[in-house]
């Protein structure tokens, strides 16, 4: 097993954006205006401890996808158009159950591109997903395998509308800290036959709950919802983030507990036995909040502060400088040239 933080609960490694440039030829000013327009700082990806909110990253995807006219922008051999995985949706949506479904998106993937197929294989009471690598990829090989077992999975528990826990993930690959993304690090393995992940059988019995409507929503957020799959979501940790981030990021320990049905002392414990404190999933939170805001609105600064809970602009300064090393102000005026 391979143990990390997941970061999900911290934001994404930016070793996910080096890597998503990998397989496009680019020009240091084009990526450097891309950036921009998604709202990254470019020297926030010199520093390899830096995390980005996953918000930044999907808008990158997203114009990679529009610049190279490809889902999968520089993945494979032969692009995946715009509009295919709207398609493909669609064929999905009328399948009696989740089974059906993954079986239709494995065959139509496999009529498409000729680089790698999906296979489901059923095993007494497990489920594997696999991805089967037939030509290498022409992006980072590790950044392709774990983002397309990430698409099937997210697709999958978006198609019925419930976050799928996974039992085990394996990789066909060996473990390199600068482009392993750690999706799944608490059931994670290296040096697999193929790169695969596994699920309760039970599931696959599911009826589908989303719609053509719904569809058109998963597809304009893409890849955010099908990257940001809430996992675990028995795990303290996640509930009290998903609290912070949906219900309010200002929040203290004695509301958040009270609305978890916990007491403070307990929700204290829980979360260090998950190797978390409160004030870490709430300044990371906060940090991420902070980022995309400044990347994307000309909000007040002081204004940001206080819808983030710090009780005067100076502390939230002195927060951001302990964070990013600058101020809220210097990071909005590098994002603006």
């Amino acid at each position: 097993m391979h143990n990390q933080p997941n970061w999900l609960s911290s934001g994404l490694a930016v070793e996910l954006v080096h890597a998503l440039f990998e397989g496009v030829q680019l020009p240091a000013a084009r990526r450097k205006t891309l950036l921009m327009q998604a709202g990254i700082a470019p020297r926030v990806l010199e520093q390899p401890q830096n995390r980005l909110p996953p918000a930044q990253f999907a808008r990158l995807y997203r114009l990679l996808v529009q610049l190279f006219q490809d889902e999968t922008p520089g993945f494979f051999s032969r692009p995946l158009r715009p509009g295919t995985l709207k398609f493909i949706g669609l064929s999905l949506l009328d399948a009696p159950n989740l089974q059906v479904a993954l079986h239709r998106f494995a065959h139509l993937f496999s009529i498409l591109q000729d680089d790698a197929r999906y296979e489901i294989k059923i095993l007494d009471d497990q489920v594997e997903l696999r991805w089967i690598e037939l030509r290498a990829p022409q992006a980072s090989r590790e950044l392709v395998h774990q983002l397309m077992l990430r698409l099937i999975h997210g697709l999958a528990s978006w198609l019925i509308a419930e976050p799928l826990p996974v039992t085990e993930v394996a990789y066909a690959f060996a473990p390199a800290s600068s482009v392993v993304f750690a999706f799944y690090p608490q059931v994670m393995t290296y040096h697999a036959p193929l790169s695969r992940l596994r699920l309760a059988r039970r599931h696959l019995q599911a009826p589908l709950r989303q719609t053509k409507r719904d569809l058109q929503a998963f597809l304009r957020r893409a890849p955010a919802d099908w990257l940001d799959v809430a996992m675990d979501q028995d795990r303290v940790v996640h509930q009290v983030r998903d609290y912070l981030m949906r219900i309010n990021p200002a929040a203290k320990v004695p509301e958040v507990a009270q609305k978890l049905h916990k007491s403070v002392r307990s929700l204290t414990r829980q979360l260090a036995q998950e190797g978390a404190s409160f004030q870490q999933l709430k300044d990371q939170l906060r940090r991420d909040l902070a980022i995309e805001q400044l990347g994307r609105r000309h909000l007040p600064i002081n204004q940001l502060a206080e819808q983030l809970g710090f009780e005067t602009s100076a502390s939230f300064y002195r927060a951001f400088l302990r964070w990013e090393g600058c101020s809220p102000r210097t990071y909005r005026q590098r994002l603006q040239g």
